[in-house]
């Protein structure tokens, strides 16, 4: 046998080993699942994609291990979360698919991506860093996973970014990011670097996207005032600055409907293809996190994680539950959702880490509120 054919017949039977033993649990168990590994809140979010990845691993093992054609199983889904920051919606797609199902997931930032031909990196490199999660397996890369995050700023009203030397350099309306990836999220061959580089000359392979799920996710802010007046249009009154239903025209963290996020033509509006909203299966709304949920975030994953990182340095942390009020009304106040909720306890436990940690001393840290602010004892 030619040694090529022998390594790529051994690259076949790893991919296909691979596949076959893929954990395929039911939505309900991912959903669990998700609940173990600390996510909380957005059940209507959590369902809709623990049902999209069930499908998904499902249609590759009935494709590479049962043999079946592909003509006669559904397409593969790609979705598109919409919702404030510090919702969940990118932790979502890590904790569901890089750690319980373990596909190739690549996280990409598509606010560094122009395209082809301008400054910044080409569109084809998102498969190229989904090839290194892959371990540069590129039969591997083509089942998995690629996420979008940022995904509302290439919208041609939102991007504003200015780079040194413009006139010369970058595609600042961001469809031409649009059209490159137009032909990425449906079933195409796609010429992909092996290594993150600006150059044509570069080693390459050539990849199908058939089997690769997009999910591109975005905070959209905005997006509820141009679909409120593109729905009000022709109400007599209505302002550009006014408030929709009581609530600040500026807010970040902002609810958006089902009917607001299916309608095409507000995502036309908003600077998007319409042709590239319609290859995404399903569009998700995520809510602003409550304070029930953002307690819940708190205690069991924030304070949990500093709780242990004290213990191991000799030291017993304990925090009063006036302090994870005022910490959730804070993150509420500034709309940074459960992003908020670490910054605020570390900036206050700064100075006694600093002093305390790695020297050879015990002792317990309590954190309390004292005269509207929060204190930190240490004895």
């Amino acid at each position: 046998m030619e040694p090529n054919r022998k390594v790529r017949k051994q690259g076949l039977e790893h991919f296909i080993k691979f596949v076959r033993e893929l954990p395929c649990p039911s939505p309900q168990a991912m959903f669990q699942a998700l609940h173990e590994l600390g996510y909380r809140g957005q059940e209507h979010a959590r369902r809709a994609l623990c049902l999209m990845a069930y499908r998904h691993v499902k249609r590759i093992k009935r494709i590479y291990v049962d043999g079946v054609d592909r003509a006669e199983l559904p397409r593969k889904s790609n979705f598109l979360f919409v919702g404030p920051t510090g919702s969940g919606k990118t932790f979502l797609v890590e904790s569901l698919f890089g750690k319980i199902l373990k596909l190739p997931t690549a996280l990409v930032d598509i606010t560094t991506y122009s395209e082809t031909g301008y400054v910044g990196q080409d569109p084809s490199t998102i498969l190229t860093r989904l090839l290194h999660t892959a371990d540069e397996n590129p039969m591997l890369a083509s089942i998995g996973i690629v996420c979008l995050d940022e995904f509302d700023k290439i919208a041609s009203g939102q991007n504003n970014a200015i780079f040194a030397g413009a006139g010369t350099t970058k595609d600042v309306t961001g469809m031409g990011v649009q059209r490159e990836l137009l032909k990425m999220l449906e079933a195409s061959e796609v010429v992909v670097p092996l290594d993150l580089t600006h150059s044509s000359y570069a080693d390459h392979v050539v990849m199908s996207t058939a089997d690769i799920a997009f999910i591109a996710a975005g905070a959209f802010s905005g997006f509820q005032q141009i679909a409120h007046r593109r729905a009000m249009r022709d109400s007599i009154g209505f302002g550009r600055g006014q408030a929709i239903n009581g609530t600040d025209p500026d807010a970040i963290a902002v609810d958006f409907t089902a009917d607001q996020v299916e309608n095409v033509a507000n995502f036309q509006a908003y600077g998007f293809l319409p042709e590239l909203v319609a290859r995404f299966t399903r569009v998700v709304p995520f809510k602003a996190l409550d304070d029930t949920t953002l307690k819940d975030i708190l205690r069991t994953d924030v304070i949990a994680r500093m709780t242990r990182e004290f213990k191991m340095e000799g030291f017993e942390l304990s925090i009063d539950e006036t302090v994870l009020d005022h910490i959730v009304a804070d993150a509420i106040k500034r709309e940074t959702g459960a992003r908020g909720l670490a910054s605020t306890l570390t900036r206050n436990l700064e100075d006694v880490a600093f002093g305390s940690f790695g020297v050879d001393s015990k002792g317990e840290v309590r954190v309390l509120m004292r005269n509207g602010d929060i204190a930190v004892d240490v004895a």
